[in-house]
C-alpha cells in the first residue's frame, strides 16, 4: 500500500471537497413517472377503471383527466393544466380522440417524457383530427347519431359491435347508456403544434377496431416513427385487455426513465 505524502494528501482532500454531489455519489434510479390518462370520445375518465389499479399496484402515480368533449381547444387546455400540475417526469396516454388531445396538450411540456397512443388519432400540426377518415372509412360513420346541438352519440343498438365488440355484453350495455357525446366540430379542429414531433412516442394498433380503421392507426404510427405494437382487440382494448395495455404503457415509462 502506497502512503500519500502530506501535501499530496491535503490536495486530495481539497479536490474531493470540490466535487459536486452528482460527481461524488453513485447514480440512483430515476423515480417512476406519473401516468396521465386521457379518454376519448363517447367516454369519460372512469373508462380507465381496469387500468388504474394495475398501474398503481406497480408503483405508479396515476391521474385520469376528465374532459368535457365540448371542443378540442377546451380539452387540450384541461389536459395541459393537469400536465402542468405534476412534478417530476410524466407519461401521457391518449385513447381514440384523446390522442388528438395529447398531441396538442403535451406540446412544449418539458416534463412529458413519453406519449402513448392507444388506437388513437395523432394529427399533425394544423391538420384536422378527422382529415383521413374518408381515406380510411369505418362503420362508425353510419352509426353516429348527432343531436340538434351538434354533439354525436353512437347508436346504442350498434354500440357494442362497433365500439367495443370484445367487451363483456353487460359492461358494453352500460357503456352505451352512459356514453358521453362529443362535439362533432372537434373532428374538424386542429392543434398548432404536434407533441409527437419532439417527444418519444409509442403506438398500439387495435387490429379489430371498427371505430378507427386499423390502417389509419398504422399510418399514424409510421408517420410519427413510433415504437409500434398491435393487439387483437376492439377499439376499447384498455377495457378488454387491461393487463396488456398496462404492460405497453409501462414499456414506454421504463424506456424513458432508465
Amino acid at each position: 500500500m502506497n502512503i500519500i505524502p502530506g501535501a499530496v494528501a491535503l490536495a486530495a482532500v481539497l479536490a474531493a471537497s470540490a466535487l459536486t454531489p452528482s460527481d461524488a455519489a453513485a447514480p440512483t434510479p430515476s423515480a417512476k413517472p406519473t401516468i396521465v390518462l386521457v379518454h376519448g370520445a363517447f367516454a369519460d375518465a372512469s373508462g380507465w377503471r381496469h387500468v388504474i389499479p394495475i398501474l398503481e399496484k406497480d408503483g405508479y402515480r396515476v391521474i385520469a383527466v376528465q374532459n368535457s368533449l365540448f371542443s378540442l381547444t377546451e380539452d387540450v387546455t384541461t389536459t395541459k393544466r393537469v400536465i402542468d400540475a405534476q412534478t417530476g417526469p410524466v407519461v401521457v396516454v391518449g385513447h381514440s380522440y384523446g390522442g388528438a388531445v395529447i398531441t396538442g396538450a403535451a406540446a412544449g411540456e418539458s416534463n412529458v417524457k413519453a406519449l402513448v397512443y392507444l388506437a388513437a388519432f395523432a394529427p399533425d400540426a394544423d391538420e384536422p383530427v378527422g382529415a383521413l377518415n374518408d381515406k380510411y372509412p369505418t362503420d362508425l360513420t353510419a352509426a353516429l347519431a348527432p343531436d340538434a346541438a351538434g354533439f354525436g352519440y353512437i347508436d346504442a343498438a350498434k354500440f357494442h359491435s362497433i365500439f367495443c365488440a370484445d367487451v363483456d355484453e353487460e359492461e358494453a350495455r352500460i357503456m352505451a347508456v352512459t356514453q358521453k357525446p362529443v362535439a362533432i366540430a372537434s373532428f374538424g379542429a386542429t392543434v398548432p403544434a404536434a407533441a409527437w414531433k419532439t417527444i418519444p412516442t409509442w403506438y398500439l394498433v387495435s387490429q379489430e377496431d371498427r371505430t378507427i380503421n386499423p390502417d389509419q392507426e398504422r399510418f399514424f404510427a409510421k408517420r410519427m416513427g413510433a415504437h409500434t405494437s398491435e393487439i387483437k382487440a376492439s377499439h376499447c382494448a384498455f377495457i378488454s385487455h387491461p393487463k396488456e395495455i398496462v404492460a405497453f404503457i409501462e414499456q414506454a415509462a421504463t424506456a424513458v426513465t432508465k
